[in-house]
C-alpha cells in the first residue's frame, strides 16, 4: 500500500541518510522544499504520457518484431555454415582426401623401396656386373621415389589442417554471430515487455476512479515495555509494543512500526543491518521475520479507546561494534474515509560489545511525545483484538522532532526525518482505498 510505503521510507530514509544531509533543520524544511520533495515533484513533471507511452510501446514492438526477422535471417546463416556443403567445409573435406591419397602413395613409395634394397641384398655371387648396376639403380629411384612421396604427404596434410582450421573458425564465428543477434532479440523483448507494462499501468491508473480525500488524524498511541536501556552484540532481547486507538471509532486496520538504528562510537559509521527483528502475538504466536522495513504485523481492527499488544524479539548479530542507538516507534490506521498514525517515539539505547557485562540494567526511555501527537498517559480500555498474521505491510508514520536524545549524533538525523516526514503528510492526503490491502 502505497501510503504506508512512503511513510516507513521517510523514517528509514531519515536515520540512514549520510550527516552531512542529515544537518538540515526543521526552519529550513519549512523554508524550501525538501530533496525527497524536489525529487517527488520532479518526477511528476517527468512522467511519460499515456500517449507518449503508446508511441513507447509501438517502437519497441516494432524493434522486437525486427530483431525477430534478424533471428530468423540469421539462423539460415548458421545452418548454412554449420552444413557440409559450405564452401569451407568442402574444402576441408577435398583437402582431407588428398591427404588420404598422398599417404597411401607414400606408404606404396616405401614398400618399393623396402623391395629394392631387399632384391638387391638377394643377388647371388655370380650375379653380373650389369644385374648389380641395374639392382643399385632401382633402389636409388625407389628412394627417391619416397623422399618425393613423403614431401608430397606433409604438404597435403598441411593443406588439410589449414581447411579444417579454416572451417572450424567459420563454424565458431557463425555461432558467436548468430549468438549476438539473440541476444539482441532477447533484449528487444525485454525491452517489448516493460513498455508493455508501463502502458498498461498507466492505462490502469488514468481509469481508475479519484478517491475521496483522506482526512489525517494523529490520534494512535506506540507504547514500548521492556526494551533494556544497554544491549549487549550477539543477545537475544524480547520486549513488547502496545498500540493504543485514541479515537471515537474502531480503526479497520493498524499497522505497528519498529526500526532499529544505530552507529558505532564514532557517530558515522550505520550498523543498523546487525538488528534483526521478529514480531508474535497470541493470535499467532509463532515468531515471525520483520520482512519488509519496519513491518511488525497488522491489528484489524481496533476498536475506539482499545489497545492491542505485540510481542517482539530482536536479534542482535555477535560481531556488531558497541555503539549508541534508537529505536523508533510509530503506528499508522487506515479506514474508509480517514487515515493516522503516531509519529514515531524514540528509545535511545547502548549498544555493548559481545560478552560484556550487565546487571541490573534499566529499560530504555522514550524520548518526549513530539507535538500534536498523544502524549504517554494511559488511554482507553484493555483490548483483546488479535492481530493479523497476514501479509499486511505495516509501517511508521512521519518523523521524530524534538526527542531530547543523550545521543548527540543523532540529533541531525531528527531534524532530517521532521523534512521527510511533511513530504509524507502530503503523501497521505490523497489515497487509493483499492491498493491499500
Amino acid at each position: 500500500m502505497k501510503i504506508r510505503r512512503t511513510l516507513a521510507t521517510a523514517v528509514v530514509a531519515a536515520v540512514t541518510t549520510p550527516v552531512v544531509l542529515l544537518s538540515v533543520t526543521p526552519a529550513l524544511a519549512d523554508a524550501k522544499p525538501s530533496a525527497a520533495s524536489r525529487a517527488q515533484q520532479q518526477g511528476e513533471r517527468d512522467k511519460p504520457s499515456v500517449e507518449e507511452l503508446k508511441e513507447a510501446a509501438e517502437k519497441a514492438q516494432k524493434a522486437y518484431d525486427d530483431a525477430v526477422a534478424a533471428d530468423k535471417a540469421a539462423r539460415a546463416v548458421l545452418e548454412a555454415a554449420l552444413s557440409d556443403d559450405a564452401p569451407l567445409a568442402v574444402a576441408a573435406e577435398t583437402a582431407k582426401q588428398e591427404a588420404a591419397l598422398a599417404a597411401t602413395a607414400k606408404e606404396n613409395a616405401d614398400k618399393a623401396l623396402t623391395d629394392a634394397q631387399a632384391a638387391l641384398a638377394a643377388l647371388p655371387e655370380t650375379a653380373t656386373a650389369e644385374e648389380k648396376a641395374a639392382a643399385e639403380k632401382a633402389v636409388t629411384d625407389a628412394e627417391t621415389a619416397a623422399l618425393s612421396a613423403g614431401d608430397a604427404k606433409a604438404a597435403a596434410d598441411e593443406k588439410a589442417a589449414t581447411a579444417r582450421e579454416a572451417a572450424d573458425d567459420a563454424r565458431v564465428a557463425a555461432v558467436r554471430e548468430y549468438s549476438k543477434v539473440q541476444n539482441a532479440m532477447k533484449e528487444a523483448l525485454k525491452a517489448k515487455e516493460a513498455a508493455d507494462k508501463a502502458l498498461a499501468d498507466a492505462e490502469e491508473e488514468e481509469t481508475e476512479p479519484d478517491e475521496p480525500d483522506c482526512v489525517f488524524e494523529s490520534k494512535l498511541k506506540t507504547v514500548v515495555t521492556g526494551l533494556p536501556s544497554k544491549i549487549v552484540a550477539g543477545s537475544t532481547t524480547d520486549f513488547s509494543l502496545r498500540v493504543t486507538n485514541g479515537t471515537d471509532k474502531t480503526l479497520d486496520e493498524v499497522f505497528p512500526f519498529v526500526y532499529f538504528h544505530a552507529t558505532d562510537k564514532s557517530g558515522y559509521n550505520v550498523i543498523d543491518k546487525a538488528f534483526h527483528l521478529q514480531w508474535s502475538t497470541t493470535a499467532s504466536p509463532a515468531w515471525k521475520n520483520v520482512e519488509e522495513v519496519g513491518s511488525a504485523g497488522s491489528i484489524s481492527p481496533l476498536k475506539a479507546h482499545a489497545h492491542a499488544d505485540v510481542k517482539l524479539r530482536l536479534k542482535v548479530d555477535a560481531k556488531a561494534p558497541a555503539g549508541d542507538g534508537l529505536a523508533f516507534v510509530a503506528g499508522d490506521y487506515i479506514n474508509d474515509e480517514s487515515c493516522g498514525g503516531n509519529l514515531p517515539t524514540e528509545y535511545a539505547f547502548e549498544l555493548l560489545a559481545a560478552g560484556s557485562a550487565v546487571d541490573d540494567v534499566d529499560d530504555a526511555k522514550p524520548g518526549k511525545s513530539t507535538p500534536g501527537t498523544p502524549d504517554n498517559r494511559a488511554q482507553g480500555v484493555t483490548s483483546t483484538t488479535p492481530v493479523d498474521s497476514g501479509d499486511s505491510v505495516a509501517t511508521g508514520s512521519l518523523a521524530s522532532t524534538g526527542s531530547p536524545s543523550a545521543l548527540p549524533q543523532f540529533a541531525a538525523a531528527a531534524g532530517a526525518a521532521v523534512v521527510l516526514g511533511a513530504v509524507a503528510v502530503f503523501a497521505v492526503r490523497r489515497r487509493n482505498a483499492d491498493s491499500a490491502s
